[in-house]
Order: structure tokens, then C-alpha cells, then sequence
């Protein structure tokens, strides 16, 4: 087994992975909801998550019969605004108003996707094969998708958080 196998198993292991954990995060924050807008959310990148997670285990299996040709697919970057409208809605800025668990599932849920697009993009700095760097960038552009749409979330339930809690002008 070459190194360089070995090597892109170890990234497909460990996207899987970070799938697992994203799911895992998502799936108990829209458990813990306590209103229907922010359940729906969590609920929605939760089941997000177990796409990668099939989809991921689909390209490991092609890559152990195949090698790098696996990564031979023709990808095409999510669709931020279809995903961004699905969820960001006046129905959960509402809903999430000024609470503290919203507001801390959405910054650990950035913190997650952060993490992963920096693991990635790490990961098709070093990868050898176009094809495998591709889809390296494209794993990364997927988390950012959901990193994008987090932030704007948190951007507007931040504010109000910080106008019923007093924090407001600062």
C-alpha cells in the first residue's frame, strides 16, 4: 500500500468523521429545541450531514476498486442560496429571538464547520493528484456552505441577543 493511498484514505476517514461529528451536534441541538423553527433547523443540518455521510462512503468504496480515478467526478459547489433559503427565515429569527442555546449551537456549530474547511483545504494544499485536490476543495466548499448560512443566522440573532441582554449600542 503506498503512502499516498494511505494518505487519502486517512482524509476520507477523517471527512467521514467530521460528518459523524456534525450529525451527532446537529441531531441533539434540534432535539433540545424547544421551538419549531430551530428544531426544523437543526433537524435540516442534521440530515444534511447524513447525505455527506453516504456520499462519502460511496467515494471510499469507488476508491479502494478505482484509486484516484474515484476522485474523476464531476462536482459542482452546493448552491448557497438554496440552501441559505431553506433555512434562514424570518420564522427562525424569530423564534431563536435573544436565547442563549441558539445563539451557543449556532457559534459551535461555526466553530465545526470552520474547522472543517481549514482540515480540508489543508488537505488539498498537500494533495499530489489534481483530481484528488479537487475534491479535497469541493469537501471544503461544501462545509462552507454551511459555515455562510451559520454566520448570517448568527449575525442577526446576535444582535438581538445583545439588545435584550443590555449590551445594546456596543
Amino acid at each position: 500500500m503506498s503512502q499516498a493511498k494511505e494518505q487519502i484514505r486517512e482524509v476520507l476517514r477523517k471527512a467521514y468523521q467530521i460528518e459523524v461529528d456534525g450529525y451527532t451536534f446537529y441531531s441533539m441541538a434540534a432535539e433540545r429545541a424547544d421551538k419549531p423553527a430551530v428544531e426544523e433547523l437543526f433537524a435540516k443540518l442534521a440530515r444534511d450531514e447524513v447525505q455527506h455521510k453516504a456520499y462519502l462512503k460511496s467515494v471510499m468504496g469507488s476508491f479502494e476498486d478505482k484509486g484516484v480515478e474515484a476522485f474523476n467526478l464531476h462536482l459542482k459547489d452546493p448552491d448557497l442560496k438554496a440552501f441559505t433559503a431553506t433555512i434562514f427565515t424570518d420564522r427562525f429569527r424569530e423564534q431563536a429571538g435573544a436565547t442563549d442555546f441558539e445563539l451557543g449551537v449556532l457559534s459551535i456549530g461555526m466553530t465545526l464547520e470552520n474547522n472543517a474547511i481549514t482540515y480540508f483545504a489543508g488537505a488539498a494544499r498537500s494533495a499530489a493528484e489534481q483530481e484528488v485536490r479537487q475534491f479535497y476543495e469541493f469537501l471544503a466548499n461544501w462545509e462552507r456552505q454551511h459555515l455562510d448560512a451559520l454566520q448570517a443566522l448568527y449575525g442577526g440573532v446576535r444582535q438581538e441577543y445583545w439588545e435584550s441582554s443590555g449590551f445594546s449600542p456596543f
